[in-house]
């Protein structure tokens, strides 16, 4: 043996050969729903503060939509960073910071001055706490659960639907009897329940002895990467450029010698820090086509599907509707929310229709409903308009995370979710700001509904294009 190499002995992660679908998974899927809840779900209901801070500080319906698109916007661009420290640290420890984060940035928005202290604290700190702890634990349900993927995605993200229901009305009234930064404050105490969702999440790896004879540690990380290949499931397959990392590490002990006389050291420093760098972020996924489309579907969704929620109670406002009975819409919203994605997730489950092409359906039909919403003016018109909407936006999110673990595999949606987060970073920032701008134009929020639903048309495109690559890539597959 070379005096060089030296035997070291590491305890690597392996993951288990498949999910358990079940067991302590259901302890994670209650932590998720949760999350959920308190994440997107608060997000949803804070339409009820807009109205009160528009009021309070006297600014446009673009200044005060600038609050939910920065707490937004924060969400998907530090998802990434969520995915590579929860591969660093671990899950746990990651989802209990960002409660604390959270729950601080809103506490410290109770006492803000301006509108641009709400933009830093309510916006920034609080969509920074809340990336923190939402990555991770989709990420630890899409690992605990395979066959019952949908069916899992679906009850998680029922939380939002469920906490929305009954944060809205909650929040009128803490806004009535504490003005609105009383209601901000109890509302951080509300958010340190984030930390106990943390405390849930188990991780799912075991840990092994293997002893390895290497010239440095980059050999036994090409091991723990040749584990997570390993350990995918049926809807994965193993990336090129993954394994041609790991080949590279692990080649012939001859032919790397042979190869590395003119330079010793440069091709396994080169590889070491590409093998590390793919433990923590997966960054080839941006040379795979089906999920760049996938993303752009992200970005012009994400630009219809964040203001409908934001700008439902002022445009009932608007119409005459009394506080209470507005903020009654978003609760009827909720519930058909739920209905819908536990409904359409059960049948997407069944697998008797591809999830891309039942996914493309629910956005066409949520689109075109937000392209009525204008239409509505009394009330029982806009409960109609909550219920039809309610019912097409659960069908479309109880279906879009396990549609992009199809996409690229679950062994890869740590990293993928965090990149589909970050790239679709740019619609949810800019879509309130948008719909606000046409508001205060027309003078109109029906307008900001109209703006939502030619976005979400438009992301229905890619969504086609997206199957026809799928069955292109099936026909090829047959053929071979």
């Amino acid at each position: 043996m070379d005096s060089s190499v030296k035997a070291q002995r590491m305890r690597v992660p392996v993951a288990p050969s498949a999910a358990p679908d079940g067991g302590y998974g259901w302890f994670i899927l209650l932590a998720c729903f949760l999350v959920f809840g308190l994440t997107f779900g608060v997000i949803k209901a804070f339409g009820v503060f807009y109205v009160e801070i528009h009021q309070y500080f006297e600014t446009t319906a673009t200044g005060t939509s600038w609050i939910t698109s920065i707490a937004v916007a924060t969400i998907h661009i530090i998802a990434p960073v969520a995915s590579a420290l929860s591969t660093r640290y671990s899950h746990r420890s990651v989802v209990i910071m960002g409660g604390l984060i959270c729950s601080l940035g809103v506490m410290l928005g109770s006492f803000s001055r301006n509108v641009i202290e709400l933009y830093l604290t309510v916006g920034f700190l609080n969509g920074f706490g809340y990336a923190l702890t939402w990555t991770p634990t989709v990420t630890m349900l899409g690992l605990y659960f395979e066959k019952r993927r949908p069916v899992a995605n679906a009850l998680a993200s029922a939380g939002e639907c469920i906490l929305t229901f009954v944060l809205t009305p909650l929040f009128q009234l803490l806004i009535d009897s504490y003005s609105w930064r009383g209601a901000l404050l109890i509302l951080g105490g509300l958010q340190l329940n984030l930390c106990v969702c943390g405390m849930l999440l188990r991780p799912l790896k075991v840990l092994r002895d293997v002893t390895c004879e290497v010239k440095a540690q980059e050999e036994c990380l090409s091991l723990e990467l040749q584990s997570k290949e390993d350990s995918e499931g049926p809807l994965g397959s193993r990336n090129s450029d993954d394994l041609a990392i790991t080949e590279a590490c692990l080649e012939d002990p001859e032919e790397e010698q042979t190869s590395t006389m003119a330079d010793p050291n440069r091709r396994t420093k080169r590889a070491e820090l590409r093998t590390k760098i793919l433990l923590y972020v997966d960054y080839t996924l941006i040379t795979n086509p089906r999920f760049m489309v996938y993303s752009m579907f992200g970005v012009f969704a994400a630009l219809g599907f964040f203001a409908p929620a934001l700008f439902l109670v002022p445009y009932a406002r608007s119409k005459g509707i009394e506080e209470y009975q507005a903020a009654a819409l978003m609760s009827i919203s909720a519930v058909l929310d739920l209905f819908g994605r536990v409904f359409f997730g059960w049948v997407a489950n069944l697998r008797l229709v591809d999830t891309v092409q039942q996914l493309t359906a629910t956005v066409i039909l949520q689109g075109t409903v937000l392209l009525l919403c204008p239409l509505a003016s009394s009330y029982p018109e806009l409960v109609g308009f909550s219920v039809a909407y309610g019912l097409v936006y659960g069908a479309t999110v109880s279906i879009h995370i396990t549609v992009l673990a199809e996409v690229v595999g679950v062994h890869r949606l740590g990293s993928a979710l965090g990149f589909f987060m970050l790239i679709r970073s740019s619609g949810g920032l800019l879509g309130p700001p948008i719909a606000g701008f046409f508001i205060d134009k027309m003078s109109d929020y029906g307008t900001g509904f109209l703006m939502a639903g030619v976005a979400l048309i438009v992301s229905a495109m890619f969504l086609l294009l997206l199957h026809q690559m799928n069955r292109r890539g099936q026909r090829s597959t047959t053929k071979n």
